[in-house]
C-alpha cells in the first residue's frame, strides 16, 4: 500500500464510486465537499451510504466521518480485507452499482472475496449482472485474474422497485497483473444473449428473442439468445423483462448492450418486440464504437493497466465516455499515471467509428496484503 499521503479534497456528489475506491486502492484519504449542498434533500443518498457500507465491510481499519447533514465525507481508507461477506444493496440503484467498484477492488485483497449481494439485478441505469459476467469477468481474465473460484452467479432475480434479486460474486486474489497488448478487436463471430421474464408469462421472452433475431440475422446466423424464466422466490418481488446481447470476436473481445422494461407504475408499458429490435440496435451501435473493451467496461480496463507491472500496456477503445474520461482525471491525481492517447481515424480497414489508442507504463503495484501460503 501507499504510505500515508496527504489527502485529496473534492467537491460534488459526482464520481463518488471512482474516488472512493481510487482512495481505497492508493490508500490515500480523500475528502469530498458539497454533497448536493444546494439541493432540497441535501446529503449522500441512501444507495451512496449503502455503498459506503460495503466499503466498509470489504476493508478493515477503514475510517469514514460523515457530518449531520451528509454534505461532507471524509474517508481514510484501511487494508482491503476480503473474506466472506453479505450485503444487501439499496433498490434505488442495481447489484451493477456496487458490482463493478467491486471488480475493481477484488484482485487485491487478503483473503480471495466471496459475496452475497442481495437487490435490484437488473434496472435501466446500472449495467446489469449479466452483461458484467459476460463483459468484465473475460477482461480480468486477460490480466491474469482467472481460476476455479472465478464465478459470478445470478441464484435469484430481482426486478426495480420491490428488488429481492440475489447475486453470488467470488474472485481470487493476485499479487501482480500481467500487462495486457489488445490492439486488434478482430471481426464478430457470433452473437450471445439472455431474455429474462419475471412475474409475466414466459411467453414475453421468446417475443424479445424473435424480434431481436429479425434484425440481427441479416449480419450473422450464429446467434443465441437463451430464456430464462425464473419462478417463484427466486423472481424476486416485481415484475418486469429485458435483454442482454453479446458480441464476440474471432480475438476474444466482448461488446454488450441491454435494456429492461420501465419498472412497474412508472413510465408506459413497453412492447416486448420493440425492447427487442432497439436493443438490437444498441449492440449494432457498440459494434459501430468498437474497439477492444466495450464502453461500460473502459474504466475497469483503465485501471487495471495502472495497476499492472512497470511495463508498457495498450489497449483500442471506442469513443472515450464522459466517464472514462474523468476516470483518467482522477488516475492523475490519485497515482500519477498519465496515458499516451492517439487517435485512430477509422480507415478502409477499421469500419465503424473513430478509435483511440490507450497506452501507459503500469506503477508497478503489488498485493502486500496478500496472505503468503
Amino acid at each position: 500500500m501507499a504510505t500515508q499521503a496527504h489527502s485529496l479534497s473534492y467537491a460534488g456528489c459526482n464520481f463518488l464510486r471512482q474516488r472512493l475506491v481510487l482512495s481505497t486502492l492508493s490508500g490515500r484519504p480523500v475528502k469530498i465537499r458539497r454533497i448536493r449542498a444546494r439541493d432540497d434533500n441535501p446529503g449522500l443518498r441512501d444507495f451512496e451510504a449503502s455503498f459506503i457500507r460495503l466499503l466498509d465491510k470489504v476493508t478493515n481499519g477503514s475510517r469514514i466521518e460523515i457530518n449531520q447533514t451528509g454534505t461532507t465525507l471524509y474517508y481514510q481508507p484501511g487494508l482491503l480485507y476480503g473474506g466472506s461477506v453479505e450485503h444487501d444493496c439499496n433498490v434505488l440503484r442495481s447489484i451493477g452499482y456496487y458490482l463493478e467498484s467491486l471488480l475493481c477492488l477484488a484482485p487485491f485483497m487478503k483473503h480471495p472475496l466471496r459475496i452475497v449481494l442481495r437487490g435490484v439485478t437488473n434496472d435501466q441505469v446500472d449495467p446489469s449482472v449479466d452483461v458484467l459476467k459476460a463483459t468484465a469477468l473475460p477482461l480480468l481474465k486477460q490480466f491474469g485474474i482467472d481460476g476455479e473460484s472465478f464465478e459470478l452467479k445470478v441464484v435469484r432475480r430481482g426486478m426495480h422497485p420491490g428488488g429481492g434479486g440475489e447475486v453470488f460474486f467470488s474472485c481470487p486474489v493476485r499479487k501482480v497483473l500481467k500487462p495486457i497488448q489488445l490492439t486488434d478487436p478482430g471481426k464478430i463471430k457470433r452473437i450471445r444473449g439472455t431474455a429474462y421474464s419475471v412475474r409475466v408469462s414466459p411467453q414475453m421472452a421468446n417475443r424479445i428473442v424473435d424480434s431481436a433475431r429479425s434484425i440481427l440475422n441479416k449480419f450473422i446466423p450464429d446467434i443465441y439468445i437463451y430464456t430464462d424464466h425464473m419462478k417463484g422466490i427466486n423472481s424476486g418481488k416485481s415484475p418486469g423483462f429485458g435483454l442482454s446481447l453479446v458480441a464476440e470476436t474471432t480475438n476474444g473481445t466482448f461488446l454488450s448492450a441491454e435494456l429492461a422494461s420501465n419498472p412497474q407504475g412508472q413510465g408506459a408499458a413497453v412492447l416486448p418486440e420493440d425492447l427487442g429490435r432497439n436493443c438490437a440496435k444498441l449492440l449494432l451501435e457498440e459494434i459501430y464504437r468498437g474497439g477492444c473493451v466495450d464502453s461500460t467496461n473502459q474504466s475497469l480496463a483503465l485501471l487495471l493497466m495502472t495497476l499492472g507491472q512497470q511495463d508498457v500496456s495498450k489497449v483500442l477503445l471506442g469513443p472515450l465516455s464522459p466517464y472514462t474520461i474523468e476516470f483518467l482525471r482522477h488516475l492523475k491525481s490519485f497515482f500519477q499515471i498519465m496515458f499516451k492517447i492517439e487517435t485512430k481515424p477509422c480507415g478502409e480497414e477499421l469500419k465503424g467509428g473513430d478509435k483511440v489508442l490507450m497506452t501507459c507504463v503500469g506503477v508497478g503495484f503489488s498485493n502486500l496484503s496478500k496472505t503468503l501460503k
